[in-house]
């Protein structure tokens, strides 16, 4: 399994906005993610929670372009989080390692570099069609039926463009991507691996700092790393964390009880 180090550039992410918005601060929390057991750092510049302002193209870039040459030169695997086209193409051009996207390459416009690009796409699922999360109510009952369909639309669309299979890491999405019970994520935590069987490729969940994780906790608890061992428990291939040095503290104790 490969863990994603979150890597926010931004002034207003839920957690961590605005705290490693300066250069020097990203990368002295880059390095820090590295050493705790981060595979791949996932960078994104524009907050796609609910209340998130937007960021113009320009600055997006901006932010990005202050760390990736640096971080590329330490030899760190990369991965742009990015919903906007122009922001994926100047990645390419930058030959990160992956492309994360919340609306799951949605512009067939950006197919044809894609399918000449090697990097890994992380194809994920949301509720909303475009844009930033929004609050929407979905029963938690349709939630699979409604992820199933879309990756069978939307990895039909990107082998026909001629983007490889194994290039694709499928994301269900969590939190206000599936809509806002938090029995949805639930639901999807626990059907991980009929997803992973449907379409055989491997299955990346971003649960860390989740809002719906509230509803399973005591105030003031934070229970991603609970949610992070249930979800590598199920299957997941690649899980995203604000703290990789929990996750993989937690994943060496639960391979020593196994050994046990």
């Amino acid at each position: 399994m490969k863990i994603l180090g979150i890597l926010n550039l931004t002034t207003d992410s839920f957690t961590d906005g605005g705290k490693y918005l300066a250069r020097d601060a990203a990368m002295l929390h880059a390095n820090n993610l590295l050493a705790d057991g981060a595979d791949i750092l996932d960078i994104g510049a524009a907050s796609s929670h609910p209340d998130a302002a937007s960021v113009p193209v320009e600055t997006e870039i901006a932010r990005l372009a202050s760390v990736v040459t640096a971080l590329h030169d330490l030899g760190a695997s990369l991965s742009i989080d990015s919903f906007s086209t122009p922001v994926q193409r100047w990645a390419l051009e930058q030959g990160v390692d992956y492309l994360n996207d919340i609306h799951g390459f949605a512009d067939p416009a950006l197919y044809p570099e894609l399918a000449h690009a090697n990097c890994k796409l992380i194809v994920m699922h949301a509720v909303q069609d475009a844009g930033r999360a929004t609050r929407m109510d979905v029963p938690p009952d349709a939630i699979m039926d409604r992820i199933l369909k879309f990756f069978e639309t939307r990895l039909t669309q990107l082998v026909q463009a001629g983007i490889a299979q194994e290039r694709l890491i499928l994301d269900p999405g969590m939190g206000f991507f599936l809509g806002t019970d938090p029995q949805a994520s639930l639901t999807v935590l626990g059907n991980l691996p009929q997803l992973a069987e449907a379409f055989g490729l491997p299955i990346l969940v971003s649960v860390s700092r989740k809002s719906f994780l509230s509803a399973l906790s005591r105030a003031g608890e934070d229970p991603s790393l609970a949610a992070e061992m249930f979800a590598a428990a199920q299957g997941a291939g690649y899980i995203r964390t604000h703290d990789p040095g929990a996750l993989v503290k937690g994943l060496e104790l639960l391979n020593n009880l196994d050994a046990d």
